[in-house]
């Protein structure tokens, strides 16, 4: 197919918004990898024939070939494959595992969202001591200015980065090509290098390194990390701008990783190995590299926020997450959110991790983990769907993603007395807080005690039959049109709160990304109307302007608040919860002249 120009302005855009991760972790990966093992012929050409494999297997085949043939209306990531699998297994102890794999899986996205940032940044301000006259930059210097790049970095978040994100492309497209030139310039220095492609080597040296091979491998999948961006940043692009975007990005990362490995060898200088490489090209150009490599971190950083952003969205619209204060940063971006509660959250996270770890070095022994977890996950949910759908191609080849995700997951156990827990306490937060959120979703509900309709009908009409009805319209937001929560039998049956108008109006998030659509109902009663909206889980809606569009002109809405009262100690959190985020009308942004909250005594 050619390739036209709104093809290339596509390809360009994704390379700013998915591979900003991935395309960063050359600046890290084989000096990391070097710490656990000699830079001797032998070694480096199994390293790099590694390398080439991981990005081939848990990149190429895991994401973009596998992953990205399945998506709910264009969308992917975890929680897509989490809603394709349930589609299939819907009852028992099988959804139940699909669900929690599915949020474990999430959290520990999350988890990486903190950890990204801190090593993206970190690694490239180290490369500013080898500038010349700026030998005295000594490691406290630093951690501060990556710290402060930081603080400035999520300072910045509530303006939103739609003004910014058309820049993030081109960016991205000159660090690429900074990539794979210089790994090009090494190469022709040394072009046996590029036999390192064969996969002999790779298993040579895992046969003939045995366990210590093995542990090699817990820093090689730092080459990978971000791969999953492919599959979750789909919707936004589409497959097609991504999986060409990534034979641009998949050419200039294996240019460079083989130019470091012919650099290693030629220079036997492990230490900085991009860095110093650049600088023994053209010292002239070193500076304006420094630059672009700060502004790529801080790229992929971005990028990694807006992902947490997102997921975070998804999980309150599924009502897997509390509720919080949401601001939308652009007018015709979707995907442009900002929540104040997770952008502080995540800078002290990564302030904390940068302070801990204090060297890009040391916050790998925490990296990786995380991101692996995911991708076993993830290739675990694509064998059982394959199987379901009798793909065995597919699947067979699934099978054998997981059994090298695996792998790098048996190798990562090392880490975890490195640091690599923190990775796991990290995503243990958010986890946390989706189990008891859900839980305490569960027990309100079915504490809630609702109305038949055809029962509170009953009441309802001899009330309103009296005739002492108040002028106007009243809303009142239930679940369902026929299911009559307790606060609306309060306020109708109770108070005598009737209007000459009554319209149930209630909200349900389906399983699908995207639509919006609603319906409404006539006399459910005499003088009681329905309207039922559906959303999409990743659709930002003005619910007053769809209430308007059938013509309610509402006097007055009410809604329901619940005062919990237990001895349960989950509960309790979920109570505390609940006080601590936004309500009901908040994150609709309802107008709060006409809201009315109705509390609920509710003794669980």
């Amino acid at each position: 197919m050619k390739i036209t120009k709104v093809h290339l302005y596509e390809i360009v855009k994704a390379m700013g918004l998915v591979f900003g991760d991935i395309g960063t972790s050359p600046i890290y990966t084989l000096v990391i990898v070097f710490t656990l093992t000699k830079p001797s012929h032998d070694n480096l050409f199994g390293i790099l024939s590694l390398v080439f494999w991981t990005l081939i297997i848990l990149v190429t085949i895991e994401y973009a070939w596998l992953a990205m043939s399945l998506s709910i209306k264009g969308e992917g990531g975890v929680i897509v494959l989490k809603e394709v699998l349930s589609g299939f297994v819907k009852k028992g102890k099988k959804s139940v595992i699909v669900a929690y794999l599915g949020y474990f899986g999430i959290s520990l996205l999350m988890g990486d969202g903190v950890i990204t940032p801190a090593i993206s940044i970190l690694s490239a301000v180290e490369g500013l001591p080898l500038i010349h006259g700026f030998e005295w930059i000594s490691g406290n210097i630093v951690i501060l200015i990556t710290m402060a790049i930081t603080v400035i970095l999520f300072a910045f978040q509530y303006k939103g980065t739609d003004k910014v994100a058309s820049s993030f492309g081109p960016i991205m497209l000159v660090w690429f090509f900074a990539l794979f030139i210089s790994g090009l310039l090494s190469i022709l220095k040394m072009p046996s290098i590029l036999l390192a492609v064969s996969p002999h080597y790779a298993i040579n040296f895992l046969v003939h390194n045995g366990v210590a091979g093995i542990l090699v491998l817990s820093e090689v999948i730092l080459c990978a990390t971000g791969g999953e961006a492919l599959y979750a940043d789909m919707g936004h692009l589409g497959a097609l701008p991504i999986r060409r975007a990534w034979g641009f990005v998949f050419v200039a990362l294996v240019f460079n990783y083989f130019g470091q490995g012919a650099f290693v060898l030629s220079h036997q200088s492990t230490n900085l190995i991009l860095f110093e490489m650049v600088k023994s090209q053209a010292e002239i150009l070193y500076i304006p590299f420094i630059i672009l490599t700060i502004l790529a971190t801080i790229i992929a950083s971005q990028a990694m926020i807006s992902a947490v952003f997102s997921l975070v969205y998804q999980g309150i619209t599924t009502r897997t997450f509390p509720l919080m204060k949401i601001k939308y940063t652009s007018t015709h971006l979707k995907s442009q959110i900002y929540i104040g509660a997770v952008n502080w959250g995540l800078l002290v996270a990564v302030l904390f991790m940068i302070i801990l770890f204090k060297a890009s070095s040391n916050l790998a022994a925490a990296y990786g983990l995380a991101v692996t977890i995911t991708m076993t996950i993830s290739s675990i949910f694509m064998i059982w769907i394959f199987r379901h759908k009798k793909s065995f191609v597919k699947m067979s080849l699934a099978i054998v993603v997981l059994s090298v995700d695996l792998l790098f997951l048996i190798s990562l156990t090392s880490k975890l007395q490195h640091g690599g827990y923190w990775s796991l306490i990290i995503a243990a937060i958010p986890f946390v807080v989706t189990l008891i959120w859900i839980t305490g979703q569960k027990r309100i509900y079915r504490s809630f005690r609702s109305l038949p309709l055809d029962t509170f009908k009953i009441a309802y009409e001899q009330i309103y039959n009296r005739g002492h009805n108040i002028d106007g319209t009243a809303i009142f937001f239930s679940r369902t049109n026929y299911d009559i929560p307790p606060y609306v039998a309060h306020c109708i049956i109770s108070s005598n709160i009737v209007y000459d108008k009554n319209v149930l109006v209630s909200i349900t998030r389906t399983d699908s990304p995207y639509g919006i659509k609603s319906e409404y109902v006539e006399d459910l009663a005499i003088g009681l109307h329905g309207l039922s909206i559906s959303l999409g889980y990743m659709e930002i809606v003005d619910l007053s302007s769809i209430i308007k569009k059938h013509n309610i002109n509402e006097k007055v809405m009410f809604y329901g608040v619940e005062d919990i009262v237990t001895s349960n100690f989950l509960l309790k959190l979920y109570s505390f919860f609940k006080k601590l985020t936004p309500n009901f009308v908040q994150f609709y942004k309802l107008p709060y002249q006409k809201i009315h909250g109705v509390v609920t005594r509710i003794e669980i």
